[in-house]
This record gives C-alpha cells, sequence and structure tokens, in this order.
C-alpha cells in the first residue's frame, strides 16, 4: 500500500466516523425536506456540479497546472461535500437541516454525476481523467450515504444511545482526521512547498474565493441559506477526490500534498466568510 493510500484509507475511516455522528442527529423529516425545494435543490446543483467544474478546468487551463495537480482539482470539483460542513455551516448561522439535506443530495447526484463529468472534461479538453462508475458508487456510498443513514437509522429506533454516541464519533473521526492532515503535514511538506511555487496555491486560492461568491449569489434570498451554499460550494471531499487522483495518477507521489494545500487554503479563506456571516446573522437578530 502507497503513502497516498495510507493517507485516503485514514481520511475515509475519520470521514465515516463523522458522518456517522451526524446521522445520529438527524430528525424525522431532514431528508425528504430537500425534496419539499425544488428551487433551493436545483440552486445547489447548478452551483456545485456545473459552475465549480467550470471553474476548475478554466483554472488548470489557465495556469497551466501540472498534470496530476490539474487532475485533483478537478477531482476535488466534483467531489461531495465534505462532512464536516454541516457542524461549521450552523456555527456560521446556516440552517442545520438543509446542510444536511445538501449533504445527503449532494451524495446521491455525485454517483451519476461524477462519472459523467469525469468523461465529459476528457472528452472536450482532452485531460487524462477518469474513474470506474462503479469505484465511484461504492465511494460516495461508504463515505456518505451508509453512515448517514445508519446513523439516522440509530437516531430514531434507540434514541438514547445515539445521543450517547454521537460526541463519541464525532471526537474520534475528528483527531483522526486532524492525525491524518499532521501525518501529511510532516511526511509531504517538501512536496508542498515544490507545489506552492508552480501555481497550485493560488489556483486553489481562487477555487475557494468563486465558491464562496457562487454559493452566496446563488443561495437565494434567505441569509442562512446563502451562507450554507457558500461554504458547500467552496468545499469538497478530500477522499474522494484523493481517490479520483489516485486513479489516474497512481505513481504520482505529491496528491496527498495537493489535497493539503486545498484543506488548509479552504480552511484559510472561509474563516473571514464565517466570521462575516456570524457577525451579521448578530446584527440581524
Amino acid at each position: 500500500m502507497s503513502l497516498a493510500e495510507i493517507f485516503a484509507l485514514a481520511i475515509k475511516i475519520s470521514i465515516f466516523a463523522i458522518v456517522f455522528s451526524i446521522g445520529m442527529s438527524v430528525r424525522p423529516g431532514d431528508f425528504s425536506g430537500v425534496l419539499r425545494s425544488p428551487g433551493r435543490l436545483a440552486r445547489s446543483l447548478l452551483a456545485m456540479i456545473v459552475v465549480m467544474p467550470l471553474v476548475a478546468v478554466m483554472l488548470v487551463l489557465a495556469f497551466d497546472l501540472p498534470s496530476p495537480v490539474g487532475v485533483m482539482l478537478v477531482a476535488l470539483a466534483l467531489a461531495p461535500l465534505p462532512p464536516i460542513l454541516p457542524g461549521k455551516q450552523t456555527k456560521a448561522g446556516g440552517d442545520a437541516a438543509y446542510a444536511v439535506r445538501l449533504l445527503a443530495a449532494m451524495g446521491l447526484v455525485a454517483i451519476i454525476t461524477i462519472p459523467l463529468e469525469l468523461e465529459l472534461i476528457q472528452l472536450t479538453f482532452g485531460m487524462r481523467v477518469g474513474a470506474p462508475p462503479g469505484l465511484v458508487a461504492r465511494l460516495v456510498a461508504t463515505s456518505i450515504l451508509a453512515p448517514l443513514v445508519a446513523g439516522a437509522l440509530i437516531a430514531r429506533l434507540a434514541p438514547g444511545l445515539a445521543s450517547r454516541l454521537r460526541p463519541l464519533f464525532s471526537k474520534i473521526g475528528g483527531w483522526l482526521l486532524l492525525t491524518a492532515m499532521a501525518l501529511i503535514l510532516v511526511t509531504q511538506w517538501r512536496a508542498m512547498f515544490e507545489l506552492i511555487g508552480d501555481g497550485t496555491l493560488l489556483a486553489m486560492a481562487i477555487f475557494v474565493v468563486c465558491g464562496l461568491i457562487v454559493g452566496h449569489l446563488l443561495g437565494g434570498p434567505e441569509p442562512d441559506d446563502r451562507t450554507v451554499l457558500a461554504i458547500a460550494t467552496a468545499s469538497r471531499h478530500p477522499g474522494i477526490a484523493l481517490a479520483i487522483a489516485h486513479i489516474n495518477y497512481p505513481e504520482e507521489k505529491h496528491l496527498a500534498a495537493a489535497v493539503l494545500i486545498f484543506l488548509l487554503t479552504n480552511a484559510a479563506l472561509t474563516a473571514p466568510y464565517v466570521f462575516w456571516r456570524k457577525r451579521v446573522g448578530r446584527a440581524e437578530a
């Protein structure tokens, strides 16, 4: 097992635990609620699976990024939401129910859209990208849909048990994710500096800022919805993106470094937005 595969496995396990804990906080009607707001769902899909993949491809072409980094950026644009978002969006003043619905909806949609968009990008722009549909479905199902549904079932059938397990799995997943990121930083810091110098950092920063702007503008009239969609559009699932990039460049050793650059860039650039939305929320209260 390569170093990139070890990091990807650690991230997958941590994300499974986090999503499982989120599932145990789901209330009846949270999943079906997304169908009751078709306009909000349409805007979310437009922002995340249409606009942002186009932004990623344009950045790859404009910056002439190394092929593995370019594939990583495209994979990030196509990957569904990371499971840490509902908590982050709620802290920024977003609607918790909408955040969970968006996580589930994007997970379902990603099973279909990731293979189709990878094929379209490959045919249109000649980029070396692709992933077997079955593998994509398995990645999304095991990292998002299965733990989310399992957690929701426990919350429904044994609410007392769910209330005890939820903080435990949340802490386990959070600490494991931080540990994986720290290991990547320790072992890949030289690679990270190499990538920063070739335009990778700037391209990813532009991607995050564009995501915040696009999501905020397409969030609709409700301030809470704009907050949720802005943070969601700027963020992506690192485990699935890393797996897609590794399929295309199994020999590339800098993929984990590229993922960490994105995560750190995303954290640094979304922090001011979160602070602003909190401030606006307090002013409106």
